[in-house]
């Protein structure tokens, strides 16, 4: 036991933190009697000899006891009382609450000069001061321990000290760590078992004489700070100015409040707990910190990491969720905003330095279910062909599959050869897929939902599973490969002369990349006269299309290829492409070729299919003859174009292609509309009925359009982040090409960067024309932020 003295009188109390009120075991001294100052508001049947402070998860209450046993009484007291409280908690609890009431009990205090009085001095501060003169009609100036002068209102004064009538404000600090070492909530709730049992109302002083047995200024600013901290015992009844009547809360109150701060308590603590979990790992080197799994391993740490993931990429199921991501974020010391959360998960390396948010936003399909997979397999394994019979056999040709060089699905390659009257024939091979899924199946419903693959520049996420994908689907070199293969005859003026579209087993002699093919045409080697035929086509193809008023819209095409993106610094490779580049033109011209001839063989056979088409079948580009032709006049061009457009019954003609009609056909393992395009050409090749009709095919069109709008905007937009970390990594002060491609406002150009493919803007300077090629450097480049900027420099 310690004796502390209030006022002169000793007050014993138990050290250390109390045990349960049920296991309490306190040595009494019952010989040695304390004096106490006299309150009638603090008799009960006992006298009390003794003050003992106890715990009911803390701290309980204070009697008085003579010779029986001091534990054995006070729990039967307590639990008497608290059972009273309990019958007593159904019955409203009618107190006195009036104004008589008030008067009564607190009578009239008049502000004046050198009280000690408590002001609001913001929404989260409370401060004591002395009042010192008055400032005006109604304010008052006071000081603070400080001896800084402030002018309040008196709507800002929440509590005046009685019994001080003139305070040093020089000892504010030393008076209000005095009332914080006094106080101990626990006692609040021996007052309210005291005051609910005898329906009794109390002010401020009152409290104090019963709970520290004085009503000195000390221990009533202490009663004050007791009651102004609690939400759990007492409310106030009634209130004037800063004076209050306080009563006890009804016990199921009580103890729902209980229940309730318990809870939040508990909450607090698991807060804090993940917060040291959080700047624990964002104080580890970066190849320390915790794998992203082990932020899952616990619910309740699992449940605060998925609310900072959902705050971070705006998309919080409910209030609750950012509720507790702002917590987080705020215990972090750090804004409510959801590039705050990014750079926390960051940090703690839950996310890579350069995670895709667009990717978490758009809820992309990354993964494959296993009910996928399992029939995946079964397919490989157990899929009968259904054209085996019909099937050509196009061995012998020599079939060039062109594509990028990280491609893994290949769905077309080509073949070509000059026929004794000299015209030429070219062979556009497609895979052939709809061989294995049917229309209808789990795998083909699981492409609909895709309906594309989805390439980024750190991964791709194939429509199709990948082992169904690259093992049945695709083409491989050397490999027997199931085809639809178109066949064209082309008139000497690039128009077709006669065409077939049939099943086929092709064999590739070559993989080529756009690169090695374009070197093979430029090295004119005789072995390759076939590809040198295609690029003889594609050239009459072009040429013919422009005459029917296609337009040529070939840029510069930017690719980039990451490796290891998880990687603070991981490898970058960009490619630019020029569209018009000779192996790039004979692909793009063979697969438009053979989208005329779907279309033609559509129409003939009115077969219902994903006709395209474009509405401005006449588009006069002599308005921009002054332009230079390629980026410049392209660019000018595609401004004032209008998007495609669609019908499933019959052809509508394609201005931009200058095409009588337009099937896209040479794409079905990564584009959902190509593989709709495959099921219907390949019944009628059966004779069978298209599995589907126009209408059909339209409202399957429309909800396959969705999902790809979403993966192209996730496309460009990681594209164009990969461009900006690209640029970032430059040299300070490299000086890139540019072509001024146009003036948007004043010398501000939009331009085009030769040596990356991307288009920015940039000011330039007086006398800079349109098409002019310009040196500008980078000024600004934060991915994250998707800010780019650059400005020109002279050239050297």
């Amino acid at each position: 036991m310690a004796v502390r003295v209030v006022n002169g009188t000793g007050i014993f109390r138990c050290c250390g933190v109390s045990p349960p009120v049920t296991a309490l075991r306190c040595c009494v001294h019952q010989h040695k009697s304390v004096q106490f100052h006299s309150s009638t508001r603090y008799s009960m049947a006992r006298r009390i000899h003794c003050q003992l402070v106890s715990f009911r998860h803390g701290v309980v209450g204070i009697r008085r006891y003579s010779t029986q046993s001091l534990v054995e009484v006070f729990v039967e007291e307590l639990e008497s009382l608290r059972k009273r409280g309990r019958v007593r908690a159904s019955n409203k609890l009618e107190l006195k609450s009036s104004e008589e009431l008030l008067e009564n009990k607190l009578g009239k205090q008049v502000l004046e000069k050198g009280l000690l009085l408590e002001f609001r001095k913001d929404p989260e501060r409370v401060l004591l001061a002395v009042a010192q003169k008055p400032d005006g009609k109604k304010n008052w100036m006071v000081a603070d321990q400080n001896g800084v002068m402030t002018s309040i209102k008196p709507q800002q004064i929440t509590f005046i000290v009685p019994g001080i009538k003139s305070f040093d404000h020089t000892e504010i600090s030393n008076f209000v760590q005095k009332a914080q070492d006094n106080l101990d909530p626990a006692l609040l709730e021996f007052a309210w078992i005291e005051l609910l049992e005898k329906n009794k109302s109390v002010t401020v002083e009152e409290l104090a004489e019963m709970i520290f047995g004085s009503a000195e200024p000390l221990e009533s600013y202490s009663a004050h700070l007791l009651l102004s901290k609690d939400d759990i015992y007492f409310t106030p009844v009634v209130t004037k100015g800063s004076y209050s009547v306080y009563g006890p809360r009804p016990a199921v109150q009580v103890e729902e409040l209980t229940r309730r701060k318990g809870a939040k308590e508990a909450a607090e603590k698991e807060l804090e707990e993940f917060v040291n979990l959080l700047k624990s790992a964002k104080n580890m080197p970066l190849h320390a910190k915790p794998p992203k799994s082990t932020w899952r391993a616990v619910e309740k740490n699992q449940k605060k990491i998925e609310s900072l993931q959902a705050y971070a990429i705006d998309d919080c199921k409910n209030e609750d969720e950012k509720k507790t991501a702002g917590m987080i974020l705020k215990a972090m010391g750090l804004a409510k905003t959801a590039a705050a959360a990014v750079n926390l998960l960051i940090d703690i390396g839950y996310f890579p330095v350069h995670v895709n948010l667009d990717l978490l936003k758009l809820n992309i399909r990354t993964d494959y279910p296993e009910e996928i997979l399992a029939a995946a397999e079964s397919l490989l394994s157990e899929s009968p062909d259904l054209d085996e019979v019909d099937r050509k056999d196009l061995t012998h040709l020599k079939v060039y599959a062109i594509d990028v060089d990280e491609a893994d699905e290949l769905d077309d390659a080509l073949s070509a050869t000059r026929l004794q009257d000299g015209r030429i024939k070219v062979w556009i091979h497609v895979a052939d897929p709809s061989r294995l899924v049917k229309p209808g199946s789990i795998i083909d419903k699981e492409a609909m939902k895709r309906g594309t693959s989805v390439f980024l520049p750190t991964v791709t996420y194939p429509m199709f599973p990948e082992k169904l994908a690259m093992e049945g689907m695709s083409l491989k070199q050397g490999d027997r490969c199931k085809a639809v293969t178109v066949s064209v005859v082309l008139h000497s003026d690039g128009s077709i002369a006669e065409y077939s579209v049939e099943n086929s087993i092709i064999k590739p002699t070559y993989m080529l990349t756009y690169e090695s093919a374009t070197e093979l045409l430029h090295l004119n080697l005789e072995e390759e006269a076939e590809l040198r035929l295609l690029s003889e086509a594609a050239r009459l193809r072009l040429q013919w299309r422009r005459g029917q008023g296609a337009i040529d819209t070939s840029t510069l095409d930017t690719r980039i290829k990451v490796t290891n993106p998880d990687d603070p610094e991981p490898l970058i490779r960009l490619y630019v492409e020029n569209q018009a580049e000779p192996a790039m033109r004979l692909v793009s011209e063979m697969m438009i070729l053979c989208g005329e001839v779907i279309a033609t063989f559509g129409s003939h056979n009115n077969i219902a299919l994903p006709y395209r088409g474009q509405p401005q079948s006449n588009i006069d580009t002599s308005a921009f003859d002054h332009l230079p032709e390629g980026p410049v006049r392209s660019s000018a061009i595609v401004r004032i174009m209008r998007a495609a457009e669609m019908d499933f019954r019959k052809p509508t003609r394609h201005g931009v292609l200058g095409l009588p009609g337009y099937v896209q056909f040479t794409s079905p393992i990564r584009r959902y509309m190509d593989l709709l395009a495959h099921y219907q050409v390949k019944a009628f090749l059966r004779g069978d009925s298209p599995p589907f009709s126009a209408g059909q095919l339209e409202g399957m069109a429309s909800v396959v359009n969705m999902n790809i709008r979403v993966v192209r905007r996730l496309s460009s937009s990681s594209l164009r982040y990969w461009i900006i970390e690209y640029l970032r990594r430059q040299p300070k002060g490299k000086r890139f090409s540019a072509l001024v491609l146009r003036f948007i406002k004043d010398r501000v150009a939009a331009i085009l960067l030769i040596e990356v493919g991307l288009q920015a803007s940039a000011w330039v300077s007086v006398g800079v024309q349109v098409g002019d090629e310009v040196k500008v450097q980078v000024e600004e480049a934060h991915p994250r932020d998707d800010v780019l900027s650059f400005k020109e420099v002279p050239g050297i």
